[in-house]
């Protein structure tokens, strides 16, 4: 019996008049992520994205991975079609069930009809099929409440799908339904976890990183572009762009206040990333940023921050704890490699008594001691841009 793969819409049910569109996205991301895997018949209905293989040999244990990791999918189950009728899905929950229902003492029988035109009722339909399972497995007794096994049947429009209980996808919505965003990305815990829940949130996201080497190593700038390999797994793929930092980071040393080293670094960083994506065409910056998580994640630090910035700057981790973050990344498979002893350039030249309480006017004068509009403008031309990510 062929098995298909049933993909539950969450927030898409929502969307009013411009569903459509969303579940339009949803089904290109889900092809695009399944592409290298095989062939797959897509159809939308009744909430529901039907994944179905053309060809038996494809892994569906790797398919439903991915499919796990798309967002727009709140649950998805592993299921097996039939006819709508009591024998035939009698036969499929045997071939499913049967090296299960053998090995397990209690079950339970959970029938959803949303094709109200079936005969039967839903408690209807679950207890003669209870009442089948025990007729053949004699050892059974059935618990509604904490069964060892549970036999789901939903009675579709186009058919009827036997499965287990159904799993958490992703959830959020589709990526590529909200605008294109540009992420800091360094080599921490903190940026992967809130670009991908920017990509939650339908973004189609791009990183920029900041390197500057011999201060930081090609290893560190690894590590960074294997989190983003780690991220394309929600995110889809990414643009990754290769800022060179060196020159700036050395001329703040070398002419500024050193209390003042971070805030004014951190200023020069969103105002070349704003200008990569004005000339890109993102809308707006995401950034890791939990608020008093550092001294450069203060309130007012991060007034001196937006102080430069014309877009948007988006960040998502504000009001989470380290716990929540850490929490996170473990899920998404970031935090491994974020704890790597690389450095990155964030810790270069790092201040030993930073501003936690700066004033907007004190930091502009500390970073006018020096010049840096040509070493912005000089940053940004030499840029590099790859691809990251599979689909």
């Amino acid at each position: 019996m062929k098995e298909i793969i049933l993909c539950k819409y969450g927030e898409i049910v929502l969307k009013g008049l411009n569903r459509g569109s969303f579940e339009s996205v949803l089904m290109k991301n889900v092809r695009r992520r399944l592409r290298s895997l095989g062939q797959f018949s897509l159809r939308s209905g009744q909430s529901t994205l039907y994944v179905e293989p053309l060809d038996e040999s494809i892994d569906m244990d790797e398919v439903f991975e991915r499919c796990s990791k798309i967002y727009g999918i709140a649950k998805l189950c592993r299921a097996i079609g039939s006819e709508k009728n009591v024998e035939s899905v009698f036969a499929v929950i045997c071939e499913r069930f049967s090296d299960i229902l053998s090995a397990k003492k209690t079950f339970k029988v959970a029938v959803k009809r949303s094709d109200k035109s079936f005969p039967m009722t839903s408690p209807e339909l679950a207890a003669q099929l209870g009442g089948m399972i025990l007729s053949k497995f004699h050892h059974l007794k059935v618990d509604l409440f904490e069964p060892e096994v549970t036999v789901i049947c939903e009675i579709r429009d186009e058919g009827a799908f036997v499965h287990d209980v159904a799993v958490d996808g992703a959830g959020g919505i589709p990526v590529g339904t909200s605008g294109r965003g540009l992420l800091l990305l360094s080599g921490g815990i903190d940026s992967p976890v809130a670009g991908c829940m920017m990509a939650k949130r339908g973004v189609e996201l791009s990183a920029i990183h900041f390197e500057a080497p011999p201060y930081t190593s090609e290893r560190a700038l690894m590590k960074v572009e294997r989190l983003a390999e780690k991220m394309s797994e929600y995110c889809g793929r990414i643009q990754f762009y290769t800022v060179p930092f060196t020159k700036i980071q050395e001329e703040i040393r070398n002419r500024c206040p050193e209390d003042y080293f971070t805030l004014i670094m951190r200023r020069l960083m969103m105002e070349i990333a704003q200008r990569i994506a004005e000339r890109d065409g993102y809308l707006a910056l995401c950034t890791g940023e939990s608020l008093g998580q550092v001294a450069s994640q203060t309130m007012a630090a991060m007034v001196t921050t937006d102080a430069v910035c014309r877009i948007p700057v988006f960040r998502p981790c504000i009001g989470l704890d380290k716990k929540e973050i850490i929490d996170i990344a473990y899920k998404l498979g970031t935090f491994e490699i974020s704890i790597e002893p690389y450095e990155d350039c964030c810790t270069v030249f790092t201040p030993r008594h930073p501003r936690t309480k700066p004033a907007l006017a004190d930091v502009e004068k500390a970073q006018a001691m020096a010049d840096f509009e040509p070493m912005i403008k000089e940053a940004v031309e030499n840029t590099r841009v790859k691809t990251v990510g599979g689909y």
